[in-house]
């Protein structure tokens, strides 16, 4: 079998997961606002996409070219070949399915209106809001010779491109962007009789209907058309190496190249007359490499993440009412119930309230002495931020470590380090070759004249709006073998020189993969010694070779694997010799399953573990990733049987075979389980207990 033959390519299988989205959107039993909203969760995703994957894919086709490798390059390009028929494939099944979805919600009395569909009091009522409302947001780019159309544009935007005409002269076109970072896109007209009907027009559609209102007075023109389209920029950065600039203002820097760099993508309506499509190819300096298709009407569909319920609550998921579990209700502080024992939280279901109201309590507790912290992305109005300033001012010596690196949210982290550096806390801005993605908090606080370390570790963001809708752990401990070796990661951010000794966390790029593949050969010996042996892991991308042939060898041992894998996954299951021991499913719902989590029987000594880092090499040699290991027998028990639930998911269970297809998992005469519900109903139970 040909080495590449045992790895799926990873660009593919994350289209894949993106298409497991799309059969969210696809679902009749999912409630049909929701339904809608998956279809911008798809659009975003596959932006991200096209400006992460895809571009490092024409990246490396350019780098192969200039170099002269022509079989990489040849390799690359099939790759690239292989992308966009996919993408186009997917385009199409999202269409129909938005227009079965547009179908449906016209059911329940919805109505998405275009503008040849209006009524004459629906037209005046949008040409009164399009003047008193959007026209002062509008400020078109006329296009000659000289202009730079792709510096202007704003890869997050959706534009109009406009053909100005007159009879016997040159076209002239203009570009104006949608202004739908300054009001909704969504715009509700009022019913002129019936309030039973719900109509809703897009901002794309209003300003398609005026135009003459922009720009009457302006140009000379015959007639004035209209046609959405988007751009997707390559979101790489390079750092400016200049001694002289501190590393925030490299990383502002940066930013700005962000915004002028290559297109990788760009969509149309399929509406746009042909001589638009070239002059628009032209302006953008589209190649071959790039992707440039027709598709719908609407373009960055995105926005439809937050499409509002105007109709009954049954058309959206009913809320789960967050859990205020008892192991930290029962006590009076937070420190006494960690004291206690161990507390292990599991958002959405539990609130987040908990962390917060660890962080809050630390900032004003008198026998508190320090806090440190990772951020890697928080909240805009983070309470978490306001309470770590809360204990500057109570006297605290409070640490924070940035990665202003976070991809799509370096600018955020850079004001947040300002602000917080301007209140006092010291802010580190991390390694320079290394990003930071553990999710640590440590509270160190003085009791009976020694100091007690509580550590936090955690699969997710310190972000309270993420928490409502990502599944992640929180561990919470007062093992001061565990916080010791916390402190410790905190040294090696900020003195990285040093040589550091880690017996029970997983650190990137240390010794995180040293201790997983010794786990793994750990089981291959228990099952040789006749013990009790098996892998389960739940992750959200499965792409490092290294790991994957670690598992294959176990699996080829007899070792039973099984894994729950969100996202891209380039170990190909049921590879007969190979993988017919590995068992891979994917679980796409209403929560984004975020969790990193691994369970080793370990020859009847099982071994749990949850991480904040996935199994690619970035994770394991080029970030500060902390696995964490969970000693408490009734918590370690509580995550088997919660990945347990999972494995038994009837409804939104995929099973990830040889060509990824996305399949359901069958069902045969099991009862209909959604594991996200039954998770919930179980952790509630706990409670009652």
């Amino acid at each position: 079998m040909e080495p590449n033959a045992l790895y799926y390519p990873k660009e593919l299988s994350w289209l894949a997961f993106n298409e497991r989205v799309l059969q969210e959107a696809a679902d009749k039993n999912t409630p049909v606002v929701e339904r809608i909203r998956f279809l911008g969760i798809y659009s975003n995703n596959l932006d991200e996409f096209y400006r992460v994957h895809a571009a490092d894919v024409k990246r490396l086709i350019t780098i192969a070219q200039n170099d002269g490798v022509e079989d990489e390059a040849r390799s690359k390009i099939e790759l690239m070949e292989q992308i966009q028929k996919k993408v186009v494939s997917l385009s199409n099944k999202f269409d129909q399915i938005h227009r079965d979805v547009v179908k449906a919600l016209a059911r329940y009395n919805i109505f998405i209106l275009r503008k040849n569909e209006l009524t004459d009091y629906q037209i005046a009522w949008a040409r009164n809001f399009f003047v008193n409302k959007i026209l002062r947001h509008i400020a078109p780019v006329l296009i000659d010779k000289k202009t730079d159309l792709l510096s202007r544009l704003n890869g997050s935007a959706v534009y109009l491109y406009v053909a100005i005409r007159r009879k016997d002269k040159n076209t002239r076109y203009a570009a104006l962007q949608v202004p739908s970072q300054e009001m909704s896109r969504f715009v509700q007209i009022p019913p002129q009789k019936s309030r039973k009907k719900k109509h809703i027009i897009l901002l794309d559609d209003i300003i398609q209907l005026c135009l003459e209102e922009i720009f009457r007075g302006f140009v000379k023109y015959d007639s004035l058309e209209a046609f959405s389209f988007k751009m997707t920029r390559d979101a790489e950065y390079s750092i400016n190496d200049e001694i002289d600039e501190s590393y925030v203002e490299k990383m502002s820097e940066s930013m700005k190249q962000r915004l002028i760099a290559e297109p990788v993508r760009v969509i149309y309506d399929n509406s746009m007359p042909i001589d638009m499509v070239h002059d628009l190819r032209k302006r953008l300096k589209i190649t071959s490499l790039d992707t440039m298709h027709a598709a719908g009407h609407f373009r960055n569909f995105k926005d439809f993440i937050g499409f509002p319920n105007v109709g009954r609550d049954y058309l959206e998921h009913a809320a789960l009412p967050a859990i205020d579990t008892k192991e930290f209700s029962k006590f009076n502080t937070v420190f006494d119930a960690i004291t206690a024992h161990d507390i292990l939280l599991y958002y959405p279901y539990h609130r987040f309230l908990h962390f917060t109201e660890f962080v809050r309590q630390a900032a004003f507790d008198p026998s508190v002495k320090t806090i440190r912290i990772n951020i890697y992305r928080v909240a805009s109005n983070s309470r978490i931020v306001n309470s770590l300033i809360d204990a500057v001012d109570n006297g605290k010596k409070v640490t924070v470590v940035v990665e202003i690196r976070a991809r799509f949210d370096e600018e955020a982290n850079i004001e947040w380090s300002k602000r917080m550096t301007d209140a006092g806390i010291r802010v580190v801005l991390g390694v320079p070759t290394l990003k930071i993605h553990s999710k640590l908090c440590l509270v160190t606080r003085e009791e009976r004249g020694s100091l007690v370390h509580y550590a936090h570790f955690g699969t997710g963001n310190f972000n309270e709006k993420t928490a409502k809708i990502y599944t992640d752990y929180s561990l919470f401990t007062r093992n001061q073998e565990l916080a010791e070796e916390a402190v410790a990661v905190f040294d090696l951010i900020q003195y990285p020189y040093r040589r550091y000794k880690f017996q029970h966390l997983q650190i990137s790029p240390l010794n995180a993969r040293t201790k997983i593949q010794s786990l793994i050969r750990k089981e291959i010996q228990h099952l040789k010694e006749g013990h009790t042996a098996g892998i389960t892991f739940k992750i959200n991308n499965l792409v490092d070779k290294e790991l994957i042939d670690d598992l294959y060898r176990a699996g080829q041992a007899g070792i039973k694997i099984r894994g729950i894998v969100r996202g891209m996954c380039s170990l190909v299951p049921g590879l007969p010799g190979i993988s017919d021991n590995i068992e891979i499913i994917s679980i796409v719902d209403r929560f984004l399953e975020h969790p990193r989590v691994m369970i080793f029987e370990g020859g009847g000594d099982r071994k749990v573990f949850i991480s904040s880092a996935d199994w690619m090499t970035r994770n394991m040699d080029n970030r500060i990733e902390v696995g964490c290991p969970i000693y408490d027998k009734r918590l370690q028990q509580r995550i088997v049987e919660m990945t347990e639930i999972q494995f038994c998911d009837t409804l939104k269970a995929r099973v990830i075979d040889k060509e990824q297809t996305n399949r359901y998992v069958r069902r045969g005469n099991r009862k209909k389980l959604r594991s996200q519900i039954e998770i919930y109903d179980y952790l509630n139970q706990l409670e009652n207990e």
